[in-house]
């Protein structure tokens, strides 16, 4: 479980591409230690087990399943991303919860700058996953918990603040990229059991 709170990034170094499957390796510097390994850590949005360290360098297997879910399949050396170790008992919740089950791409339209903010438009490449698209509710974009500040038939913005700028791969964005989208958690488990 995380929490879409992003302080770190690294940016992958090593890519090992088997018949469907991958195994990377991402560079970082955020401290592991052996005790680490099998721990979940989540990979710009996706609930990754740890496999291997060595050195500065955190290695992860990556199914199928995966590939198919989430933009890891056009993944390329030296692509930065967003790194969250998964929440403690006691930590404070400054996001939402997310699980790090990426349920599908997104593909950015638009990006406009007001001021110092970044007002990002995308579009869901399900569009069966758009009933739970509403506006004000939570949303894990690349891992970044974020808030849907407009929706319509076929797009929903972002607002992104400097700060979350700063210390995301959200900032290197452009039009046409794809992103890993972690709907509210709550919004399908109750959609689930009320139809």
């Amino acid at each position: 479980m995380f929490n879409g709170i992003i302080f770190d990034t690294g940016k992958v170094k090593n890519i090992s591409r088997f018949k469907k499957s991958i195994l990377i390796g991402i560079y970082t510097n955020i401290k592991f230690t052996f005790k680490d390994i099998g721990s979940s850590i989540s990979c710009n949005g996706v609930c990754l087990t740890l496999v291997k360290i060595k050195r500065n360098l955190i290695f992860f297997y990556l199914s199928n399943e995966t590939l198919k879910r989430s933009n890891f399949k056009s993944l390329k050396k030296n692509q930065i991303i967003n790194l969250e170790k998964s929440i403690t008992f006691g930590q404070n919740i400054s996001g939402h919860f997310t699980q790090g089950h990426v349920d599908t791409i997104a593909i950015v339209k638009k990006i406009e700058i007001l001021d110092k903010t970044w007002v990002i438009k995308f579009q869901i490449s399900d569009k069966k996953l758009f009933r739970f698209i509403v506006e004000k509710a939570s949303i894990s974009i690349n891992g970044v918990s974020l808030t849907i500040s407009k929706v319509d038939k076929k797009f929903f913005e972002i607002n992104v603040i400097p700060h979350t700028l700063k210390l995301t791969n959200l900032k290197i964005l452009k039009v046409g990229d794809s992103v890993n989208v972690e709907l509210d958690i709550f919004s399908k488990y109750i959609y689930k059991y009320t139809n």
